[in-house]
């Protein structure tokens, strides 16, 4: 999600990047949730648990913001202290936009040009308090929560689902995260 080669590589996965490993077992068709509003799916999100890949290494206190763009399109605004909570912000901007209509579900987000990676809402609690984000071959996986902090009985229940479904969830990371919302800083986010 953050630093602009790691999206590069996600979006159009160029001969000198090397995409992480399928974590969804082989065979496996990914599938989304029927339905997404996406007025509802909008605000800060805060990463709790991310498989391993290059472009998102070292961070900690991770939150994505997502706005509507006055085109329609959605305003992506990904954060990351760089080795800790009181490491470097680094602040990725980039855009989103909705690729399936009908369940809204399946969307492309860029932060580099004309060059887009999808981005999959896998599961979703029906509050918005949640979501599990993927793509078609599982080498991306991010459980993301409205609560920096939702306890351990929450995680586990998302990695069983998410093996019942065919993941490999060896190896996830569990990055640092804020204590609570108000703990967090609101640098590079909008108001």
């Amino acid at each position: 999600m953050l630093r602009s080669l790691g999206f590069l590589c996600l979006a159009i996965s160029l001969t000198a990047c090397t995409p992480p490993p399928a974590r969804l077992a082989a065979g496996t068709q990914l599938e989304t949730v029927p339905s997404v509003d996406p007025d509802r799916y909008l605000g800060l999100w805060f990463e709790v648990v991310r498989a391993d890949h290059s472009f998102e290494r070292g961070c900690d206190g991770v939150t994505a913001f997502y706005e509507r763009r006055p085109d329609g399109d959605i305003r992506v605004i990904n954060r990351c202290w760089e080795n800790g909570l009181d490491g470097a912000l680094d602040i990725a901007e980039g855009r989103a936009r909705i690729v399936d209509p009908v369940s809204n579900a399946q969307l492309e987000v860029s932060f580099f040009g004309p060059f887009f990676g999808d981005y999959w809402i896998i599961d979703l609690a029906d509050d918005y308090s949640w979501a599990v984000v993927s793509e078609p071959q599982g080498r991306y996986l991010w459980i993301l929560t409205r609560d920096p902090q939702p306890g351990e009985a929450f995680i586990e229940a998302r990695l069983a689902e998410l093996r019942a479904r065919g993941f490999n969830t060896d190896g996830l990371i569990r990055p640092q995260q804020w204590n609570s919302i108000e703990d967090m800083p609101r640098s590079g986010l909008p108001g």
